[in-house]
């Protein structure tokens, strides 16, 4: 199977699931450039930033013509991770390959296993927002955007929904701002790895997660939540046992 197609079809999957959940579809985009389009874990990183903020940037705005963005709690949320976000990114390059997958796979593992736990009711307490801890969250997200080049959006929207005590609609909508932000701030310190990057992949594969992305939105609306979140962790467990085993062998 060529590149293109690989890459449209790789696209189109990141791009639903980041539509329809806010989050984690970013989490496929870097095994898919690793393993089906052969690119290094580094320049993979640098791509899956570039796809996640386009794709992003899409599914926010079709979240903010819903009225299921808070910009002011979430810029605040997002500028807490700007600099670890950048530092993270500058770090990036320097660490080895194997040590970026292998951190890649725990995370998706942690992410999956997030998705497949219940989510359990937001108490009467947590509608008083602690600065403190959301700021701490934030540069966390930051941290990790900039790091491993995923948006963050599984860990971003339970963060909102238990810090900032948003209710989910929001909280999805919301966490696309944070991801955008995040994605932004760590792509300024890789300005030079992008201009070599294969944009003839790259391009076809941020076409098609846009476009996936709108189908997501629309998915969302029809499809029970929980049962997306099942099928979507399923998939990421296997991609993060697969990581792992080739990290450590």
């Amino acid at each position: 199977m060529s590149a293109l197609i690989l890459a449209l079809v790789a696209g189109a999957v990141v791009g639903l699931a980041l539509g329809a959940l806010g989050g984690g579809g970013s989490v496929l985009a870097v095994p898919a450039l690793i393993y089906l389009l052969g690119f290094t874990p580094a320049a993979a990183t640098t791509s899956s930033l570039i796809i996640v903020t386009a794709t992003s940037l899409t599914a926010l705005y079709a979240h903010a013509r819903a009225g299921h963005v808070r910009w002011k709690a979430g810029a605040a949320f997002a500028a807490a991770g700007l600099v670890p976000a950048a530092l993270a990114g500058a770090a990036s390059a320097r660490l080895p390959q194997a040590v970026l997958t292998l951190a890649f796979a725990v995370i998706a593992a942690l992410a999956a296993v997030r998705m497949l736990r219940p989510a359990g009711p937001v108490s009467a307490g947590s509608s008083t927002v602690r600065p403190g801890k959301a700021a701490g969250a934030g540069a966390g997200l930051g941290a990790l955007t900039g790091l491993l080049g995923v948006g963050g959006g599984f860990l971003a929207v339970p963060a909102l929904v238990t810090v900032l005590a948003f209710e989910m609609p929001a909280a999805v909508g919301t966490s696309l701002l944070v991801i955008t932000t995040n994605s932004l701030a760590s792509l300024a310190t890789r300005s030079g790895a992008a201009a070599s990057l294969d944009w003839a992949v790259i391009g076809p594969f941020v076409a098609a997660a846009v476009l996936g992305a709108w189908d997501g939105k629309r998915l969302a609306s029809k499809v029970s939540g929980s049962r997306l979140q099942r099928i979507f962790a399923m998939v990421l467990l296997a991609v993060a046992a697969f990581m792992l085993i080739d990290a450590l062998t």
